[in-house]
This record gives C-alpha cells, structure tokens and sequence, in this order.
C-alpha cells in the first residue's frame, strides 16, 4: 500500500498542475498581428505614422505595418477605395471626396493644421517671377501657379489666396503637373511662378537663389487642417476597434513629434533623435547633416489625439462643390465619420 502525507500530496498536486500548464500554454497559438498598409508621402508633415512604427507604438496595438509612398494625395485616395491601402495621411482633394460620395472613403481623423505661431506652409515665388514683379500674393494675378492636379489641395490653396487678394482662381493660370519633385523643378526654372508648399519643402527651396518667399499660408487660411487620416467607409464601419487601434498609435507618434519638434519640450537629446527618425523616411538620400535643418524646419503642429477640425474641412467642401470639382449632393456626413476622435 502506498502511503502520501498531505504536504507530498500538495506537491504532487502542484507538480502535475504546472506540467499540464506548461503542455497547454505551448499548444496555444500566438495570437497574429493585424497587418495593415499605410499610405504616406515622404514628408516632414507625416512623422506621426514614422514615429509609431519605429517605437513600436503600432506594435502595441496588434498592428504589423508597412508602408506604401505616394506622390500626391489623389492616387493614395484611390488606393484606399480599392483596398490596396488601409490607412492614408494627407490632404482631402477632390478625389477623396468623389469616392466618399461612392461610399467608398471615409475621413476619420486630423493631421497636421496651420497654427499661428508655428511654422507652416510657405507661399513661393520663383526668382525670374519675382524680379518681374511678384513680390506678395496679391501680385499673382495673372501669373501660373503650379499644383499637382486640379481638385488638389494645391488648388484649394491658391483659389483661397485670390479669394482674399480680390481675384478670383480663374486669374490664374493653373498648372497640372502630378507629382511635387516636377513642381520643385519647374519653379526652380521659372516654368511656373508660384507654388504653396509645406515647410520642409518650403524653406530649403526660399534660401536658394531660385525661389523666393512672398508669403505664408496661414494669413490666408489660418486653421487650414491641411491633412487628415482617412479609411475605406468599410473599415470605418465594419472593423471599429482596427481603427481605433490604429488612430491611438497615430496620435501617440505625433505628441512625441510635437513635443520634440513643435513645442521642443523633449530636449536637445528629443530634438535630435526625432530628426534621426525622420530622416528615415524624409530625404535619406541625403547625409543627415543635410537633411536635418530641413526636417526640424518643417515641424507644423500634428492635433493632440488625431482630432479634426471640421470647422475647415465643411469650409474645403464648400468650396469644391462651389467649383463644380465634386457633386452638390455631397454632405460632410458622407465625407467624415465623426466617431473616432474628438472634432472642433
């Protein structure tokens, strides 16, 4: 007869409890990532998508990320209506709000946005242009002004500086040329006169001998939410807690960015690190000692928690209904679900 006392009963108890433990937990499956693609443009101004990849603020949420780099805001429209991308940043053109009408995009989160005091998007001159005379935006009648196509948020830049100037849009001579490195270099030429640009772009191109700075955007659109997030309308509605994932990563990596680059409260040691992130992803081409005045030059203010301000984006549809770029019917309803983040 075999005898056992209950202290070595316990430990067998325990011993086999933590055996049959053991073989579960390693027969358990891993619980796989949500991959994700996010559409970006290699610019300063979409930091915030950079900065949560590289902490791992994207691997936090579940999310395995890849990124996919756009030209122009219109295509990556495009490629989220057709599944191609899941995310995008950038700024609302008329081809994102055709396809919202379609029910195929949604808006559901702010970007970056003009703020008084911070830098932002500079107004330029080509140098031939300004010997000419083109000396403030309200010399620009008359004049080209290069943007990527119409319905681009290029082209709701320029209309909104005739607006206040006294002249309208048609003033102007538009010229489509698809991709922002072919706009550089026709104003650097004096194909074009004028362009409207974010500063990281902006600033390096007003300190060469080609371009000059007649003007700031933000004396002409002082709150202008200049990019957004936005998804397929399926997304936004079928898989809510993949978006709210995804928007909490977002607006983490951009209160590091702001608080490195904008409101420089992370240090010299936070300002330089953000810069050698970045310079990742924005001209890493170049040598960081090059690229570098660049980036922090171009650090605009990224809104605390993703928020948006509709205040702007009912003022960018109006106009392109007003244009005839997008149908009447158009509501921001259609445009925007307002379920995800805070809006002003």
């Amino acid at each position: 007869m075999i005898s056992m006392t209950r202290r070595s009963f316990k430990k067998a108890m325990l011993g086999s409890a933590l055996a049959l433990l053991t073989l579960t937990a390693g027969s358990l499956p891993a619980f796989a990532a949500d991959k994700i693609t996010v559409g970006a443009l290699r610019f300063t101004s979409h930091a915030p998508s950079f900065v949560a990849f590289e902490r791992g603020y994207f691997t936090e949420e579940g999310l395995e990320v890849e990124f996919k780099f756009f030209q122009a805001a219109q295509p990556m429209a495009v490629a989220i209506a057709s599944g191609d991308v899941d995310f995008g940043i950038t700024a609302i053109s008329g081809g994102l709000i055709n396809l919202a009408e379609k029910g195929a995009v949604k808006v559901i989160g702010g970007g970056l946005q003009e703020e008084p005091g911070i830098n932002g998007q500079l107004i330029l001159a080509s140098k031939a242009a300004y010997d000419a005379g083109v000396k403030t935006p309200a010399d620009l009648k008359g004049h080209s002004f290069g943007i990527t196509q119409p319905g681009s948020s290029f082209h709701y830049m320029a209309a909104k500086i005739a607006e206040k100037e006294g002249f309208s849009a048609s003033d102007l001579r538009l010229v489509s040329l698809q991709k922002v490195g072919a706009i550089i270099g026709a104003l650097k030429s004096g194909q074009v006169d004028a362009w409207s640009i974010v500063p990281h772009i902006g600033i390096p191109l007003a300190e060469s001998e080609e371009v000059v700075k007649i003007g700031s955007v933000a004396d002409y659109i002082p709150d202008y939410q200049v990019t957004t997030v936005f998804t397929s309308t399926e997304n936004a509605e079928k898989k809510g807690d993949l978006v709210k994932r995804f928007l909490t990563a977002f607006a983490k990596g951009g209160d590091d960015f702001n608080a490195a680059l904008v409101d420089k409260t992370a240090g010299e040691d936070g300002a330089q690190a953000m810069i050698e992130l970045i310079h990742k992803y924005v001209y890493p081409d170049q040598p960081i000692e090059k690229a570098a005045p660049a980036i922090q030059n171009g650090a605009m203010r990224t809104n605390a928690g993703a928020a948006l301000n509709m205040t702007n984006i009912k003022d960018q549809l109006d106009w392109f209904k007003a244009e005839g770029l997008v149908d009447q019917s158009i509501t921001l309803e259609m445009l925007v679900d307002t379920r995800y983040v805070a809006t002003f």
